[in-house]
């Protein structure tokens, strides 16, 4: 069994926010009122866009995976795991909720979701009890042909076992980890088929190597992990060790909203008490996201002298050369031309040509990427240094402690002021990276009774200032 967490994007996360580390509350954003055909969700058009994000067509995620050149791996869009997701069962938090998602996955803008039978199986219509498995296995057959999503909000979550469910959906809240994992374990009863070839009694084919639970809630899924290994081992003293016990069995990724990191048994007990980890944070500032390196950017960037000359004294630069702005530009404009005007009429040594040159270009574009986020990976160091927190960090920066910054940073106030005017970074991306970084700080501290900054009531973000709730720390 694999458990995937997903950091769902800011514009969902607002529609149900709660609790101390303003979690994605899944009970509120799939909330429905209703019956039968009747029922939809509150939240209709952002549930519509959570199943285009799990189906990889969310159009900001999409925008966010090409600057990293890499897509994110969400269940109905990676082909890793859609071999897994032929039968999947979804936990939703009540009948209303199973009733409107059929509504919803019925609409005619949901083309792909056609492709599977939806089976709800929620309410009195249902059965009651074990009455409601004959329908499921009925239209599930033996797995192969047919493909199905079976949506729950209590229902056949135990004693009941079927083998071709491969991965659940973790749809609603649950406190108890007992009850979380009773439901998770319902897809790893084992699925094979005896004589696979009919010619040997004894050989088995392995259908279900593996198995999937996909959670929305990463700090509360975590939470569950970590409340369920030290419950298996009361006795052990440290918690670390008995959550890792459990990991070994049942590895954890965690997404971030830009790389799919596998989290370790410290990684989950520092989500779990502060809703990140070191980790996490850490990718956060080495994320491709923070920078921007397309070809507008880097034309500003040429076109001003003072700019270029800032950007040559950022590490690593040099040895690139002054050029190499000019030559991703110009090569790119020039594949991007070629390719248009060739069309399908293009030779095949034409496109080997353009291929190569766009390898070139890419190469060297990511070159500076890399270059831009290594700089950007020295702002926590100065943001641990620095003792300003509820100040902007641009303030702190260019109006502060200018000097700690370039001792830092090797970059002038200046210089950096120059191009974040030019927006070579993502103040955006910046901002959440800040806040992660404030939030984890003083959690860390005030798990041990440390109360970093005395009446903090603001966090001082990139190039914005929030405010701290009451129970943000406590």
């Amino acid at each position: 069994m694999r458990l995937f967490t997903y950091q769902m994007p800011d514009e969902l996360i607002a529609v149900a926010n709660q609790g101390e580390f303003d979690e994605f509350d899944l009970n509120e954003f799939f909330e429905a009122k209703g019956i039968g055909k009747d029922a939809e969700f509150t939240h209709k058009t952002d549930v519509q866009k959570w199943l285009d994000l799990i189906r990889g067509a969310h159009l900001p995620t999409q925008v966010d995976a090409m600057r990293m050149g890499t897509r994110p791996p969400f269940p109905y869009s990676d082909v890793r795991l859609l071999p897994y997701l032929q039968h999947s069962f979804w936990f939703l938090p009540n009948v209303a909720a199973c009733q409107a998602m059929a509504n919803l996955l019925a609409e005619k803008q949901n083309v792909f979701w056609q492709d599977y039978q939806v089976l709800v199986v929620a309410g009195t219509g249902a059965g009651i009890g074990l009455d409601a498995l004959p329908p499921v296995r009925a239209a599930i057959g033996d797995g192969h042909d047919t493909k199905t999503i079976t949506l729950s909000c209590g229902k056949l979550t135990t004693g009941v076992t079927v083998k071709q469910w491969s991965s659940i959906l973790m749809l609603r809240n649950l406190n108890s980890p007992e009850t979380y994992f009773q439901a998770a374990f319902r897809v790893q009863s084992p699925w094979s088929i005896k004589n696979p070839d009919g010619d040997n009694p004894s050989a088995e084919a392995v259908l279900k190597p593996v198995c999937f639970v996909f959670d929305f809630a990463p700090t509360r899924a975590l939470r569950q992990i970590a409340d369920y290994g030290a419950g298996l081992s009361p006795e052990t003293p440290n918690p670390e060790q008995a959550v890792e016990e459990l990991v070994k069995f049942l590895p954890v990724l965690a997404y971030d909203g830009s790389n799919m990191t596998q989290v370790d048994a410290g990684g989950i007990l520092d989500i779990a008490m502060s809703g990140t980890s070191a980790t996490l944070l850490a990718r956060k500032w080495e994320s491709a996201i923070l920078v921007n390196v397309d070809n507008d950017t880097l034309r500003k960037i040429m076109n001003n002298p003072d700019a270029l000359s800032a950007v040559m004294n950022i590490e690593g630069f040099r040895a690139l050369g002054n050029d190499i702005f000019e030559t991703v530009v110009n090569k790119s404009d020039a594949v991007k031309k070629a390719k248009k005007e060739k069309g399908e009429d293009i030779t095949p040594a034409e496109k080997k040509e353009l291929t190569a040159e766009e390898k070139e270009y890419k190469s060297k574009r990511k070159q500076i990427q890399e270059k831009l986020v290594k700089f950007a990976t020295r702002i926590p160091a100065f943001m641990y240094l620095t003792d300003f927190r509820e100040n902007t960090l641009q303030d702190v920066i260019t109006k502060l402690e200018p000097g700690l910054f370039r001792t830092v940073t090797g970059l002038t106030v200046e210089d950096f002021h120059l191009l974040v005017n030019l927006g070579v970074f993502n103040a955006t991306q910046m901002n959440q990276a800040v806040f992660a970084f404030r939030r984890y700080e003083d959690a860390s501290l005030s798990y041990t009774g440390i109360e970093s900054h005395k009446g903090l009531r603001r966090y001082g973000l990139y190039d914005t200032v929030v405010a701290i709730d009451d129970d943000a720390i406590a």
